[in-house]
């Protein structure tokens, strides 16, 4: 089969080097999910590409559930599984869209026309709207060429950029989102209600079991009754930026990248005129608080959000923005390669700590903001995204932030059991999942959208960080950080060549190191290496034990003789390219 040319330097790998245990690991588990993922859907979908569950709008069970079942697939393909994979992916995705517009509510009023217009949800919020869409914002690593996914992605982002007639989102000159709760038929500008996010009623009692530990639908709704301060802008509607940040990777339309940074812009400001710490409320006027009263910390999910549960009457703490907004900081990072980005949320994480008391000798650091002042103390310092925000920076003084454990300590030297360890756990959690498929005896009338979502088989973490180097995508509705991609430019499709393995060993501020093998003892591999998941980074040089090779370029090629491998060291100069969903042969 004719290969395509990248037009990037080449290198030739001719040293023997045996499969590593890792290597067959890696190879072994990415198998084994192009079955499960089969399975999986044989069992849960039919041909339509229909979730086979009953259809319910709301917070507990709705359509960002539904399409979460299929969560991880896409990158799963584009790290190298089949082509399977991926067209399930789009089989039940497409599905997924015209199930969730036929389905309709009669007691929520903004979904009784369909709980999706125009293939978007018709009004909810950026934590559940970016967990509906993770799947599809990373389909463009697979086929950025693919019309659905282009047409789809610039009509969502019309919704948000302030000249839809229906979806009037937005508020040009403040830069506000109008509202928490927004979609294709424009924002929520009242309080919201606890049916608003619970959905209709519904018989409970021994017929569903709900994730969220409610008895009954009475205690769903009582759940959401404090979830009312929706109007003004939030900080989870920076989740939007994935959308418009795609929409400029598609064809580098600046229309997309202006208003992407723009909007994060505001948000930087708003976070430096409030001390450093980010506020949970933005007025429709742009000022912070102005729809909670001057309440910098107000707003569901916010910084002052506590409520109680309604079967144990204990209180919950839910500032559920703080597992989810330094996400979108990065998005401003791999748009224009400005640190203020991180150096904002490395801000509000210092910010929050500085706010530290000493109880009994004991250092306290508090996670909530309320009229009171500072609360819910804990013995940790806050660390919420010092993961993110030492991948992002390299800085290590970031490092200092956290533990020395997992894959930090790998990367540290410290840790080298670990590929083979995690490697190891996915491989047996596909293992219990496939075994909880096969024992599930419900049928589709007895199963919420939810209900499938820890069986979905599609496990790609520890894939993430040892080939590729970066960051698990988990189901927030973000991009892929990472430090390298491939490419088959055989089989002219993103993802690893078969028998073709990588482990990033190291990451640096300028360079990285990942070993590639060749498994395969009768046939040589080629693979294209770019460096990031969008070839924001520029690789410099490549050297091995056979020398340096000058590559200045987002790519290189590498040809692994039959049973060959190399560990390389890659100069780089990270974030210094526009980033692109275009593969090396498109560049």
């Amino acid at each position: 089969m004719p290969s395509v040319s990248t037009g990037a330097r080449s290198l030739r790998v001719a040293s023997p080097m045996s499969p590593p245990s890792w290597a067959l690991l890696e190879l072994n588990l990415i198998k084994q999910q192009e079955e499960a993922v089969e399975a999986f859907y044989d069992q849960y979908f039919d041909e339509r590409g229909y979730l086979q569950c009953v259809p319910r709008w709301g917070g507990d069970d709705g359509p960002d559930d539904a399409a979460e079942n299929f969560a991880n697939w896409p990158e799963l393909y584009a790290i190298g599984a089949s082509e399977r994979v991926y067209e399930l992916y789009k089989k039940a995705w497409d599905g997924h869209l015209l199930q969730y517009t036929e389905a309709k509510t009669t007691e929520v009023e903004f979904a009784r026309d369909g709980m999706y217009f125009r293939e978007f949800p018709t009004m909810f919020d950026w934590m559940h709207n970016g967990e509906g869409f993770t799947a599809f914002f990373l389909q463009g690593l697979c086929d950025p060429q693919d019309k659905k996914f282009i047409d789809r992605t610039r009509r969502f982002c019309g919704f948000y950029m302030g000249n839809d007639p229906i979806a009037d989102n937005y508020i040009p000159e403040h830069r506000v989102i109008k509202s928490m709760f927004n979609g294709s038929r424009g924002p929520m500008l009242r309080k919201a209600t606890g049916l608003d996010w619970a959905g209709d009623s519904i018989e409970v009692e021994g017929r569903f079991r709900l994730g969220h530990g409610e008895r009954n639908y009475e205690e769903m709704v009582a759940h959401f009754k404090d979830y009312n301060d929706v109007a003004g802008d939030h900080p989870l509607n920076m989740g939007v930026t994935t959308m418009t940040l795609n929409a400029y990777m598609i064809d580098g339309d600046e229309t997309y990248g202006e208003w992407t940074k723009n909007y994060l812009d505001a948000w930087v400001e708003r976070t430096e005129k409030n001390n450093g710490i980010i506020p949970t409320n933005i007025g429709l006027d742009g000022s912070i608080g102005g729809e909670c009263g001057g309440r910098w910390y107000g707003g569901a999910y916010g910084w002052g959000f506590s409520t109680i549960v309604p079967q144990t009457g204990e209180i919950a703490h839910r500032p559920y923005f703080l597992i989810r907004v330094h996400w979108s900081f990065g998005n401003g990072l791999l748009l224009t390669g400005d640190q203020k980005y991180v150096d904002t949320w490395r801000g509000v994480i210092d910010g929050v700590n500085a706010h530290s008391k000493v109880e009994n000798g004991q250092t306290l650091y508090p996670r909530m903001h309320g009229d009171d002042g500072w609360y819910d103390y804990q013995p940790e310092p806050f660390s919420g995204g010092a993961e993110h925000v030492y991948y992002w920076s390299m800085d290590r003084r970031d490092l200092e932030r956290l533990p020395m454990e997992g894959w930090i300590a790998y990367l540290e030297g410290q840790n080298p059991d670990y590929p083979e360890e995690a490697l190891q756990e996915d491989i047996s959690s596909v293992r219990s999942k496939m075994e909880r498929l096969r024992n599930d005896l419900t049928s589709p009338d007895t199963r919420l959208s939810d209900d499938m979502n820890g069986t979905n088989p599609a496990e790609v973490d520890a894939l993430i960080r040892l080939m590729l180097g970066g960051i698990p995508t988990e189901h927030f509705g973000h991009p892929l950080h990472c430090r390298f991609r491939y490419f088959d430019p055989v089989r002219v499709r993103p993802g690893m060549p078969e028998d073709v393995a990588a482990l990033v060993e190291e990451l640096h501020d300028d360079s990285a190191v990942v070993t590639l093998v060749n498994t395969n003892q009768v046939s040589p591999r080629t693979v294209t290496v770019q460096g990031g998941a969008y070839g924001e980074h520029q690789i410099l040089e490549v050297s091995d034990e056979n020398g340096s090779t000058v590559v200045d370029g987002a790519s290189f090629s590498v040809t692994l003789e039959p049973g060959c491998g190399s560990r390389l060291r890659v100069a780089m100069d990270r974030y210094a390219n526009r980033p692109s969903f275009a593969f090396p042969w498109e560049r």
